[in-house]
């Protein structure tokens, strides 16, 4: 009971602090295994592979905790022939305590060939994004306050985005702005509940081969948006044989984190990890869980016989 108490204590702390008129700004949904989900926050991304992409995620953080984070998505993603255009489509459930938010996405690239082996993608994404609150959820130090009398009930909000992505078939490079709208997320003309903020996404990679069947790839995110600490992402996988994928990750601040994947098929890639907290609120949770699989349609001219490994 005490971990629940102290979650519902910081969820309307949270919701309390966001409500007085200076408002703070609400950080999008986190993963451990971006590097697979690339086009949620840079739709330039879109159709990079060469092939249809279908993905699924859901990750539940700070198990333990009743109303911690839980976030489910499932993306897809195609080249559009050989117009040199790609377009990719996603949907995500993000829950935190007392919240609800739906995102739909959409997302459209266009790629021009730099060289030979070098590539530079452009792209636009317009989504739409619904925010449910319940705050009957929620422990209300005075259940009467007006502040909390009616729930908001999908609050609608649309943006738009663009990203560059830099990418070889070792390299990849990527800078993105999802949302370039600054939109109160609920305003009653008294109290601003919510602000979302433009969030200014890099990534990056290399992938090295270390042997015939041995590959290694480190890479990062780093993730910058005003009114919130700047979050930095550090990832290193080794690839066993084309199949086998095993590394660990640093979230600055944050977490330790342990990766696996298996190709299962020429089509069917799955993956799982594990974050450690590194933060005081280890002590009220027993880490947090993601769990993935990314399904590709290939063709007679695209069968994978070595695996990108981004």
């Amino acid at each position: 009971m005490k971990k629940i108490t102290i979650w519902k204590q910081l969820c309307l702390g949270l919701i309390l602090a966001c409500g007085i008129q200076t408002a703070h700004s609400q950080q999008d949904p986190q993963y451990t295994q971006y590097m697979y989900n690339t086009n949620l926050v840079n739709p330039a991304y879109a159709g990079s592979r060469d092939m249809m992409s279908i993905f699924g995620l859901y990750r539940t953080q700070w198990v333990g905790l009743d109303g911690a984070p839980q976030t489910s998505t499932i993306a897809l993603d195609t080249p559009l022939g050989d117009s040199k255009m790609g377009l990719g489509a996603s949907f995500t459930n993000d829950r935190l305590g007392a919240m609800d938010e739906n995102t739909i996405a959409l997302d459209l690239s266009y790629t021009i060939d730099l060289s030979r082996s070098l590539k530079l993608g452009f792209g636009v994404k317009a989504s739409a994004n619904l925010l449910n609150v319940d705050y009957t959820k929620l422990d209300r130090y005075n259940p009467n306050d007006v502040k909390f009398q009616e729930n908001i009930s999908n609050q609608f909000n649309p943006n738009v985005g663009a990203g560059l992505y830099l990418y070889s078939d070792k390299t990849y490079f990527g800078f993105s702005i999802p949302n370039f709208l600054e939109t109160d997320r609920y305003d009653d003309n008294e109290v601003v509940l919510m602000k979302q903020k433009m969030t200014y996404y890099f990534i990056g990679g290399h992938v090295f081969d270390l042997s015939p069947s041995l590959k290694f790839k480190p890479a990062f995110l780093a993730k910058a948006v005003a009114g919130a600490p700047l979050q930095l992402d550090l990832t290193a996988n080794f690839m066993i044989s084309d199949k086998f994928v095993i590394g660990g990750a640093y979230r600055w601040d944050a977490a330790f984190s342990g990766l696996v994947g298996f190709q299962v098929s020429d089509g069917l890639f799955v993956g799982y990890s594990y974050d450690a907290e590194t933060t005081k609120l280890a002590n009220y949770n027993s880490g947090s869980h993601e769990v993935f699989l990314r399904f590709e349609l290939l063709n007679r001219h695209n069968r994978i016989s070595s695996p990108r490994f981004f």
